[in-house]
This record gives structure tokens, C-alpha cells and sequence, in this order.
């Protein structure tokens, strides 16, 4: 089964970190949860507190099929993190599955990966993301995935399921939630 990181920062959007943990973990995904703070309990921007698998130190050098970056304000703490960027490196290099959606895709931009790759942001950092898509609800270019935003979060959870399993799953799970 594949297996996946999901790094959540104090502010993260809560609709973008649940929505594809919870498909990922309908699909059969092994999802880890890890807090960037120490401790494994962390706060969205709106005040739902996650119990979190474990906090990023412990599991900061394990690999995975796939990094979720989520995104809110706790985007500014991932984008000020080493052993975020590290882990964006390492997996980039592997030619593992990188998806980051809202601001969150600014990470990957920080990293190097979006160069020259088509991508997709929420609108509030387009000013750092001058070759945006803004238009696109999802953009897959190799093994980098992009979303908008909240409102795109089902769309990206799904399009996660269809790389890391296939497209019949992504089929499957899409109609479990009536998607």
C-alpha cells in the first residue's frame, strides 16, 4: 500500500488535510500524520484541533510514496522549516509524489520543484507564483500534484487516490462520498 506524509503546521486549513487523509485512508493508503510542532497535537485556522500520528522529528527521515502539504496560514511555518524543505528535496530527487495545495504549492516553489512545471495555488499567492494556472482546480505535471484551495479539496483528494492506487479506486472512492 502506499504510504504517505501529511505534515500539519499550527494554522493549517482544515478541509485540505482531512479531505485527502480521509480518501487516502478509504483507498487503503498508510497515512502518517505529522505535526511540525513537537507533540502530536496541532490547530487549524479555524480551530479544529488534529491528534496528530506522530510529531515530523520522529519520521523526518523516512520515506514515503507521496508528501501532502495542506494549506492556511500554518503555510508560513512549513516554508520556514529545514526538515520541511528537506523532505520536499529528498522526495523530489526519488521522483516521488510531491501535492501541495493553496499556498501550500509556495513550499515546493521555495524548493526549486515548480520550475519550469505547470502548477496550481490559491489566488492570495500569485504574486510569488508568476506562471500560476489559476484557472485549473488541479494540475498533475510529473510527479508534482497542485490544488486551489478548500473548495478543490475533493477534486485533489481524489486525483491523489487515482496516482497512488488507479483510476478504478479513484472511481470507487468518488462514489462512496457521491463525489
Amino acid at each position: 500500500m502506499p504510504k504517505v506524509i501529511a505534515i500539519l503546521a499550527e494554522g493549517f486549513e482544515e478541509v485540505e488535510a482531512v479531505t485527502p487523509i480521509d480518501l487516502l485512508r478509504r483507498a487503503g493508503a498508510e497515512v502518517t500524520v505529522a505535526a511540525l510542532p513537537e507533540g502530536i497535537h496541532v490547530t487549524g485556522r479555524n480551530g479544529l484541533t488534529i491528534h496528530a500520528d506522530t510529531p515530523l522529528s520522529a519520521v523526518a527521515g523516512n520515506s514515503y510514496d507521496c508528501v501532502l502539504l495542506p494549506g492556511g496560514p500554518g503555510v508560513k511555518q512549513l516554508r520556514a522549516d529545514a526538515r520541511v524543505r528537506e523532505i520536499v528535496l529528498r522526495h523530489h530527487a526519488a521522483g516521488k509524489w510531491l501535492a501541495a495545495i493553496c499556498a501550500a504549492p509556495t513550499v515546493l516553489h521555495d524548493a526549486g520543484v515548480l520550475k519550469g512545471r505547470r502548477h496550481t495555488a490559491h489566488y492570495s499567492v500569485a504574486a510569488e507564483l508568476p506562471e500560476l494556472r489559476p484557472q485549473e482546480r488541479v494540475v498533475t505535471d510529473g510527479h508534482v500534484i497542485t490544488s486551489r484551495g478548500a473548495g478543490t479539496s475533493l477534486d485533489f483528494a481524489v486525483r491523489l487516490v487515482e496516482v497512488l492506487f488507479s483510476t478504478e479506486k479513484a472511481v470507487e472512492i468518488s462514489q462512496s462520498v457521491c463525489a
